[in-house]
C-alpha cells in the first residue's frame, strides 16, 4: 500500500508541471488590442508625416522650376496647360476661336 501511495503522489506532483510546460509559448508574444491600436496610430502618424514631406518637396521643386522661367514663358506654359486639360477632357474650343483661326 505504501508503494502504491508513493507512485500516486509522484504522478500527482508532476501533473501541474506538465500543464505549465504546455502553456509556455515558444512563438512571438501576442499583442494586446491596446498595444496594437497604439502601433497602428504610430504608423498612421509616420505615413502622414512622410506624405507631407513628399508634398512639400514636390511643391518646392515646382516653385523653383517656375521661378527659373521668364514672364512670357510662364504665360505660354499656362495657356498650353489649359489647352491640354481641355483636350484631355474632350471639350471643344470656344466657337469664335474655331471660326477665326488661321487656316
Amino acid at each position: 500500500m505504501t508503494h502504491f501511495v508513493r507512485i500516486v503522489l509522484t504522478i500527482l506532483m508532476y501533473v501541474p508541471l506538465m500543464s505549465f510546460a504546455q502553456e509556455k509559448g515558444t512563438g512571438p508574444r501576442e499583442k494586446s488590442i491596446k498595444m496594437e491600436m497604439k502601433s497602428n496610430r504610430q504608423m498612421r502618424f509616420e505615413k502622414r508625416e512622410q506624405r507631407q514631406k513628399e508634398r512639400a518637396e514636390r511643391k518646392a521643386i515646382k516653385a523653383y522650376h517656375k521661378r527659373l522661367q521668364t514672364k512670357t514663358v510662364r504665360k505660354r506654359m499656362k495657356s498650353s496647360r489649359k489647352r491640354a486639360t481641355r483636350y484631355n477632357e474632350n471639350k471643344r474650343e470656344f466657337f469664335l476661336v474655331r471660326w477665326f483661326r488661321k487656316k
